[in-house]
């Protein structure tokens, strides 16, 4: 399932606007502001599709009858592009577990996509919700496999693919490639161009660069 939030117009384009501007990129700490801001519409937009239970919370004069979600959630950061777009969930989804995953792009001499991991870091996920954090959906073929190394933790209940920016190519293979009923992809931008080097067009640029500096 697809939620293109870039259909609706709201602040989130402003956000994602200032992302891409490259006058506004060379101030890192108001790039990583945007992507965590960006994440907060995320969470918030997530949050409608939970499942809630009336609680009673006692203030000062009685009691009041609050709807309050109760799934379980496990964000997931693809480190270290995604951490300001996982914190961004974080500020609104503060009860959650958290998931870590270094991965990278490796070319092999035949031209193949490898995906190497160096490190993972999840809880169990069976019957929780689990949000992907993606700052950048390119070929979308490291995010399943993400999703599958993640998965060896468990079934999740849910699973939410989060992606400020997709190109098109990346949303069709997800939407072919992820079988499971239980997957939704929230995109906030679709750019039509991928190059052969994967690079979006004309997407943001190198998002772990712009948030943390250049890589040595």
């Amino acid at each position: 399932m697809l939620k293109d939030l870039s259909k609706r117009n709201s602040v989130l384009n402003r956000f994602i606007a200032e992302m891409r501007d490259v006058s506004v990129q060379k101030d890192s700490m108001r790039f990583r502001r945007n992507m965590e801001r960006v994440g907060e519409v995320f969470a918030y937009e997530i949050s409608k599709t939970l499942n809630y239970e009336t609680t009673p919370v006692q203030t000062q004069l009685g009691i009041a009858d609050v709807p309050m979600y109760k799934d379980k959630i496990v964000l997931a950061a693809i480190l270290r592009a995604g951490l300001p777009f996982h914190q961004g969930m974080l500020n609104y989804f503060d009860a959650a577990e958290n998931a870590f995953v270094s991965a990278y792009r490796k070319h092999a001499k035949n031209n193949k996509l490898i995906i190497e991991f160096e490190y993972v870091a999840c809880p169990p996920l069976d019957n929780k919700v689990l949000i992907i954090c993606e700052p950048m959906l390119a070929t979308g073929l490291s995010l399943m496999q993400v999703y599958d190394v993640l998965t060896k933790k468990g079934q999740p209940s849910q699973t939410h693919i989060a992606a400020p920016i997709a190109s098109r190519d990346g949303v069709d293979y997800l939407l072919s490639h992820a079988s499971s009923e239980e997957i939704t992809l929230w995109v906030g931008a679709i750019d039509e161009e991928l190059t052969g080097k994967y690079y979006i067009v004309p997407g943001i640029g190198d998002v772990g660069d712009l948030a943390f500096g250049s890589k040595a």
